[in-house]
């Protein structure tokens, strides 16, 4: 994928279709596919949402979630899908993670604090074991980023842990750890949270046989591809689990994962369409839970070649769009309209710029002007994710009435990410959840490798030097705030909307967090759900 965050689904990952899950489900007794253990709704059936209810002990919950195939690992330094980063929550822990506002929550991490100069960080470990018994040190911390950091190796959080120097890091004591950083980084916390910087013990390689971490759960049994089975960890530092056991199964197809938890199969669907959601909300037989702000949908201009070198033409383009019509239309209006910028919602997010028109007149008066009344361009797409298609034609449509006309160009699922990255110059795109500071190191600044807008300026990258720089929040906030401003003038990133994220989980379970965007510190939060 093109981005940092865990890719949404991957179609080319082999997996069960509907007839072979549901028939699956029933052949493989052994992994405890089929076992119902507590899973009768004998309580109130009710939304899913935290404090719906007094949280009872026991059961096993069968979540379905896109999957790896064969290949599927539970190495928590390499999680890429989303069911990946589910399994790895269960067993694992970081140092911090996202709340709902995508800001850094202390985990295993009970403390942080900056040296003067902001290149070092003090953190105090919080008391926590290991399933094995061994308590969560320094040097388990130093070990497992010096594994994610290894050249040898692509670990997902390998680039996110970049602006730590390990090599002159160390543990003051057992419960303290050293960061020395390569330069002065005030949102540090937001490293320590960084997708797949999980803590695993010192000197572990082997995750597959038997994984020791620290997390709610502990290992019971993996088939790749099929099926994992953890149990609650009773010795768990935020507090053993209400269930008993949560049951990790593949369904690769959207319609097998909303058939199988209208059977009874199991109990929590991952990743249902809007679709899907309206066909089935408020009927009674499954509940829906709608994590806002997920997923910025929008189109990225390439603004280093022609046409979009012109910042009137991007302006143009801006002004174009009809946000209400492209969230109706390809998101089946589940979600909200965007702004032209990344983290609705989230700390820092400008939410006081105006929100943007449809302004036709200005846009084809700023087309005059720029000598581009006559305008073509292709439009890159893919089926790659849900919407693209859709939207992509709609904003056909749209643009022609500026007297544009835009070409849909349709590309492959399996290269999509990889070719718009430098070629064309307009594009689908899509992003999930991540700090805004996240969003403008991995891609606005003029060495960003997933640069698709191909955002150069020096003075852009000194403001975000700045904001990194700078100790007092206020400050720091007023600085990101004149990037964002900037940006929405004239940046490459048309952001016509943000997606909710649809889950579908069965009337007896309940705790399921509604409020947290997918890759925050609540989604997937299996020891925190129970059943009614």
């Amino acid at each position: 994928m093109n981005s940092p965050r865990i890719p949404l689904y991957d179609s080319r990952s082999p997996g069960l279709r509907r007839r072979g899950f549901l028939a699956a489900a029933g052949g493989v007794a052994g992994l405890g596919a089929l076992t119902v253990t507590g899973c009768a709704g004998s309580g109130p059936a009710g939304a899913a949402g935290e404090g719906d209810g007094k949280p009872r002990r026991g059961g096993r919950l069968r979540a379905a979630f896109a999957g790896g195939g064969a290949s599927e690992t539970l190495d928590p330094h390499l999680a890429n899908l989303f069911a990946d980063a589910a399994r790895a929550k269960a067993l694992f822990d970081k140092l911090a993670d996202y709340g709902a506002d995508l800001s850094a929550r202390p985990r295993l991490a009970a403390a942080w604090e900056p040296g003067a100069g902001l290149d070092r960080w003090k953190v105090t470990l919080r008391e926590a074991v290991f399933h094995d018994g061994r308590p969560v040190t320094a040097e388990d911390v130093l070990y497992s980023y010096r594994r994610i950091a290894d050249p040898g190796r692509a670990f997902r959080a390998k680039a996110s842990l970049e602006p730590i120097d390990l090599a002159a890091s160390r543990a003051l004591d057992p419960r303290t750890v050293e960061f020395v950083l390569k330069r002065p980084t005030a949102e540090f916390p937001n490293v320590l949270a960084a997708f797949g910087a999980y803590i695993v013990p010192r000197g572990a390689q082997d995750f597959d046989g038997e994984p020791v971490g620290s997390g709610p759960f502990r290992f019971v049994s993996f088939a790749p591809g099929r099926s994992a089975v953890f149990r609650r960890n009773e010795d768990y530092w935020d507090g053993a689990p209400y269930l008993d056991e949560v049951e990790f199964v593949v369904a690769n197809e959207e319609s097998a994962r909303i058939n199988a938890l209208l059977g009874g199969q199991v109990e929590y669907a991952h990743e249902l369409n809007p679709a899907t959601a309206r066909a089935h909300e408020g009927k009674g037989h499954v509940q829906v839970v709608r994590l806002r702000n997920s997923v910025m949908q929008s189109f990225a201009m390439k603004t280093d070649r022609p046409p979009f070198d012109d910042r009137r033409v991007r302006e143009a383009f801006f002004l174009m769009a009809d946000r209400r019509e492209l969230v109706d239309g390809a998101l089946s209006g589940t979600g909200e309209i965007g702004n032209d910028l990344f983290g609705k919602g989230y700390e820092y997010y400008a939410a006081d710029l105006p929100q943007r028109e449809q302004d036709l007149d200005r846009a084809k008066a700023l087309l005059r002007q720029a000598g581009a009344e006559r305008l073509k361009v292709t439009l890159d797409t893919s089926p790659v994710a849900a919407g693209f298609s859709e939207a992509a034609s709609i904003f056909r449509d749209q643009a022609a009435k500026a007297g544009v006309t835009v070409e849909i160009r349709i590309g492959g699922k399996d290269s999509y990410w990889r070719d718009i990255l430098d070629s064309g110059t307009l594009c689908s795109y899509r992003s999930g959840a991540m700090p805004i500071e996240a969003h403008i190191s991995q891609r606005l600044l003029t060495g960003s490798t997933t640069n698709a807008t191909k955002w150069h300026h020096k003075d852009f990258d000194a403001l975000y030097r700045q904001a990194q720089s700078t100790r007092d929040k206020r400050e720091r906030a007023a600085v990101y705030a004149r990037m964002q401003r900037r940006l929405y003038a004239e940046g490459g990133f048309l952001v016509w909307g943000f997606a909710d994220w649809i889950i579908g989980t069965a009337r007896t379970v309940r705790g399921v967090a509604a409020g947290a965007p997918a890759n925050s510190l609540d989604w997937a939060r299996f020891d925190k759900v129970w059943l009614a």
